[in-house]
C-alpha cells in the first residue's frame, strides 16, 4: 500500500532568510560608504561621535537602502514572476502582502532612527525615503524612465547619504563645500545607474521601460554614462584646487585618469564590459570620494 505525499503547507509568514534576501545586503554598500564620506568630511572627532555613526550607518544601508528594495519588489512582483521568479515576493517565500508591509514598517524605523540623529539628518531620511518610494510606485514610478529613474539613485546612494553624514555629527546642515561635492558625486552616479541597465534591455524593451540604453541605443547610453561619470570628477578636482588642496586634487585627478583608460575599453564593448567596469572603474570613483572628504575635512580642520 503505496503512501500519498502531502505537500507541505505554504507559511503564511516570511522566514527571516527570505526577508533579509529582500532587503538585498549587496546594495548596502554604496550608501554606508557615501555616509562615511560624509562623516569624514565632517572634521569631527570620530572617537566621540561613534553612537551617531553606528545609527547613521544603520540608518543609511539596511534601513533607507533596504526600505528601497523592499519596496522596489513589491511594485516589481509581477515582472518578476516572469522574469526572476525565484526571488522572495514571486516565489511566495514573502507570502501575500508582507512584502509591502514590510517596506512600510521599514519606512517608520527609518524615520525614528533619523529622528535621533536631529533635524537635518530626519530632513534627509524624509526626502531619501520619498525618493525611494516614488521610484518604484505608481503613478510616478520613476524608474519608467532613466533621466529620473538614475538620477532619483544617484541621490539616494550618493548625495543623501553623504549629507547625513556630515549632519549626524555636526549636528546642523553642512557647508555650503560639503553640500556641493555630496551633489557632485550624486551627479555622477548617474552614470553608474545607466551602466547597471545594459544587463536588462531586451527586457526593457518588453516592458516598455524607458531605460538610458533603450532610449539612446547601448552606444549612446555608455558614451552618455562616461561623460557623466567624469564631468562632476572635473569639477571636484578644479574645486579642491580652488580650496588650496592640491594633493586632494591630484588624487582625484590620477584615479579619473585611470577611470578614462577603462572607460576607452567600455566604448569599444559596453554591453559586454558594462559589469566589468562597474567593478573596477567605480571602484576607483569611490576611493575618489573619500580623498574630496579628506580635503573636505582639512579645511574643516584648517578653519576651526
Amino acid at each position: 500500500m503505496t503512501r500519498l505525499s502531502i505537500p507541505a503547507p505554504i507559511s503564511s509568514r516570511p522566514q527571516p532568510a527570505a526577508v533579509l534576501e529582500l532587503l538585498k545586503p549587496i546594495t548596502w554598500f554604496a550608501p554606508m560608504w557615501a555616509y562615511g564620506c560624509g562623516v569624514v568630511s565632517s572634521g569631527q572627532p570620530l572617537a566621540s561621535h561613534l553612537p551617531q555613526i553606528a545609527l547613521g550607518i544603520l540608518l543609511a544601508g539596511p534601513l533607507v537602502c533596504g526600505t528601497s528594495q523592499a519596496a522596489n519588489d513589491w511594485y516589481d512582483r509581477h515582472v518578476d514572476a516572469i522574469n526572476e521568479p525565484n526571488r522572495p515576493i514571486p516565489s511566495g517565500r514573502i507570502p501575500g502582502r508582507w512584502g509591502l508591509y514590510i517596506a512600510m514598517a521599514w519606512t517608520m524605523v527609518s524615520l525614528a532612527v533619523a529622528a535621533l540623529l536631529g533635524v537635518a539628518v530626519f530632513a534627509a531620511a524624509c526626502v531619501g525615503l520619498a525618493l525611494a518610494w516614488v521610484y518604484s510606485a505608481p503613478p510616478l514610478r520613476l524608474k519608467q524612465n532613466g533621466w529620473f529613474g538614475n538620477a532619483a539613485c544617484g541621490l539616494c546612494y550618493e548625495s543623501l547619504p553623504w549629507f547625513t553624514g556630515a549632519a549626524a555629527l555636526i549636528g546642523g546642515v553642512p557647508d555650503g563645500r560639503t553640500i556641493g561635492i555630496a551633489l557632485l558625486y550624486g551627479i555622477g552616479a548617474h552614470g553608474i545607474m545607466t551602466l547597471n541597465d545594459f544587463k536588462s534591455v531586451e527586457g526593457d524593451r518588453v516592458m516598455k521601460l524607458k531605460s538610458l540604453p533603450v532610449q539612446l541605443g547601448v552606444d549612446g547610453a555608455a558614451k552618455l554614462a562616461c561623460w557623466v561619470m567624469a564631468l562632476p570628477q572635473l569639477v571636484v578636482i578644479a574645486l579642491l584646487w580652488s580650496w588650496d588642496q592640491p594633493v586632494h586634487a591630484a588624487i582625484v585627478a590620477g584615479l579619473l585618469l585611470v577611470q578614462l583608460g577603462l572607460m576607452a575599453r567600455l566604448l569599444n564593448a559596453p554591453r559586454e564590459r558594462a559589469a566589468w567596469y562597474n567593478a573596477t572603474g567605480t571602484t576607483l570613483y569611490v576611493l575618489g570620494m573619500l580623498a574630496a572628504a579628506f580635503a573636505l575635512r582639512a579645511l574643516s580642520l584648517g578653519s576651526v
